[in-house]
């Protein structure tokens, strides 16, 4: 629908509602010139909020109503600066989503927040980048980050980051890639390999799996052989706890891999179902988690708020006003540009601290936890500051 002009980003289209991983081919992102708006801090800043609503989705209207409840949340812990939120439905659509973030910039918006799908914040990009508006979508699809586009969600290439330095560092330096052979799989091996070879690991060799039962089952062999021979220390599985994680984590050790003498290592968040934390391959196995102690609070106050405890991705939200409030608090015009936007000390989210970094992406500090006689135990905290151990 939107030509991929000198700076356009193609679309493969993939919808995966839950988690936002919608992946894209991409093309070089628009160069933003003066990197975002002028403001009038003395004033209310006006601040666009682009939810899923009106998609016809009931779990697209209550995240909706979520990621409103989350930005209210934040407006109203800000000192020092005043913002104006105007809520806009996109429902799933691109070209709504694109039609909208120009209304809003005619609004007088003068940043975007969201919105959730990555087809759809890069139309909404597309469309204001030469209004010279920036946009903090919601998405964790890296693919549409850059230009004046910025990705909030967590990413595959931050927690591979964070995992692999400290594998590295506990001597497993020799790293084999287990991934589905889908378009997030292939992602997330992607993200892998890069980590590995920046944590100074090698990538000792690559498995992959059909996504499916019997499509596993039939791997096992292979990613086992795959393993021993290249002298695996780890092995670094894309897997998720909804669909191929419980197999891979029974058959594996089934097979020989025994989780005790190989490090198993996990891309996805292994806590969110607790049945998962029963499972032979993930005992003793690492995988990244937030701040669990900021996470918490977050939590806690949500559900004081409004009754109930919030979406997952609701406090990506909050995050969103919680940096916008803390730039426009210290009172300069150029608060919302991008080089604003990337400050290296970053901010204080719902889930610990992030950053937004200059080729759109996000960095945010995590913990390396492990699972014990089924139960999750921290082995390395989340950092509370940038710079320190952890980043």
């Amino acid at each position: 629908m939107f030509a991929c002009l000198s700076a356009a980003r193609k679309v493969a289209a993939r919808i995966l509602a839950l988690t936002a991983l919608v992946w894209l081919a991409a093309c070089e992102p628009i160069p933003m010139g003066g990197g975002g708006p002028s403001i009038n801090t003395s004033r209310p800043v006006q601040v666009a909020l682009l939810v899923p609503a009106g998609s016809g989705n009931s779990s697209d209207a209550f995240l909706a109503q979520n990621f409103e409840n989350a930005a209210r949340m934040a407006i109203a812990d800000l000192q020092g600066a005043q913002i104006d939120l105007r809520v806009y439905n996109t429902g799933a659509d691109p070209a709504t989503s694109a039609a909208v973030a120009t209304q809003a910039v005619n609004d007088g918006a003068k940043i975007i927040l969201g919105p959730l799908y990555a087809e759809s914040a890069n139309a909404a990009g597309l469309a204001v980048a030469n209004r010279g508006i920036n946009v903090l979508a919601f998405s964790n699809n890296t693919a549409i980050a850059g230009g004046n586009v910025f990705v909030l969600g967590p990413t595959f290439e931050n927690t591979a980051n964070r995992l692999a330095r400290y594998a590295v560092a506990q001597g497993d330096d020799r790293i084999t890639i287990v991934h589905s052979d889908d378009i997030p799989g292939i992602a997330g091996r992607d993200a892998i390999a890069s980590a590995v070879s920046r944590a100074g690991g090698t990538v000792a060799g690559v498995a992959s799996y059909p996504l499916s039962q019997q499509g596993i089952l039939n791997a096992a062999r292979g990613i086992v052989s795959t393993t021993r021979s290249n002298g695996g220390e780890a092995i670094f599985m894309t897997a998720g706890v909804n669909a191929d994680l419980p197999i891979l984590a029974t058959v594996l050790p089934e097979n020989g891999l025994n989780p005790a003498e190989t490090q198993y290592i996990g891309l996805t968040r292994w806590d969110s179902l607790p049945q998962t934390l029963a499972l032979p391959g993930v005992q003793g196995g690492i995988f990244a988690v937030p701040d669990t102690t900021m996470q918490a609070n977050f939590e806690a106050r949500y559900a004081t708020a409004y009754g109930g405890a919030p979406h997952p991705l609701a406090g990506l939200a909050y995050d969103g006003i919680a940096a916008i409030g803390a730039l426009v608090a210290a009172g300069n015009s150029d608060a919302l540009t991008r080089t604003a936007l990337t400050q290296a000390q970053g901010f204080q989210g719902t889930s610990g601290i992030f950053r937004l970094n200059a080729n759109g992406t996000n960095t945010r500090g995590l913990a390396v936890a492990t699972i014990q006689n089924n139960q999750v135990v921290i082995l390395d905290p989340a950092p509370r500051a940038f710079g320190g151990a952890g980043l």
